[in-house]
């Protein structure tokens, strides 16, 4: 079931505030490298994983990623894919169509996409280290799905939570979730009233010092 008033909380934050918010709770989650492959908007969901590998044979296989969108039966799912093989694609504009009719919200790639203009085109949100025209096919296989996969370095889990925007992705284990938006929104808080401070003249040194963070950790405790 979708708990949509966390969906909704995550989703009024950014990519920075909720990185600090994981920073001040000393947990991982914020990656490097993964960013929009078009100009395309945010994306905040929850995780349905997959895990590719080289293929080691030349049988005809199902293509990787398909039983897995065709399996998706709620619309807060944003596909997270790991595994493949530097400058290879492991997704497309066929298979951006088919999330699109699945509402899926977005796909996250620890790799590279090709057909990224299809996938504009549609308005579907990929994510990615960077795009190329090189195919899967005969090249990549998916071999498992639903399973914690390490992208960019980070652990993802089946259902963990990931906001992706302009700049970059971040992953929040589903088990912290409450503690990491409640402290993000008192974060963004006090980062606006920083901005306003600034504006109003006041000394951006004073602002920014590093007493004015420190006061978040003493609220958060």
């Amino acid at each position: 079931m979708i708990n949509k008033s966390l969906l909704d909380r995550l989703a009024a934050l950014d990519t920075n505030t909720v990185s600090d918010a994981l920073d001040f709770l000393g947990l991982p989650g914020t990656t490097v490298g993964l960013r929009p492959l078009w100009n395309c908007p945010k994306i905040v969901g929850r995780a349905s994983t997959v895990l590719l590998a080289p293929k080691s044979d030349t049988v005809p296989t199902v293509h990787l990623i398909t039983p897995v969108v065709e399996q998706i039966d709620s619309d807060d799912r944003v596909l997270v894919i790991a595994g493949g093989i530097e400058g290879i694609s492991c997704w497309g504009d066929i298979l951006a169509n088919a999330a699109a009719g699945k509402q899926v919200r977005g796909t996250v790639i620890d790799g590279f996409s090709r057909d990224i203009d299809g996938s504009e085109a549609i308005g579907y949100p990929v994510y990615g280290r960077g795009v190329t025209m090189i195919s899967a096919r005969n090249r990549v296989v998916q071999i498992d799905a639903a399973v914690t996969i390490k992208v960019a370095g980070v652990d993802v889990s089946e259902d963990d939570y990931v906001i992706a925007d302009t700049c970059g992705t971040v992953f929040v284990p589903q088990t912290y979730i409450e503690k990491v938006i409640d402290l993000g929104e008192r974060i963004a808080r006090r980062q606006d009233g920083m901005v306003e401070a600034v504006r109003s003249g006041r000394s951006v040194a004073e602002v920014m010092h590093d007493t004015q963070f420190e006061a978040i950790r003493v609220e958060h405790v």
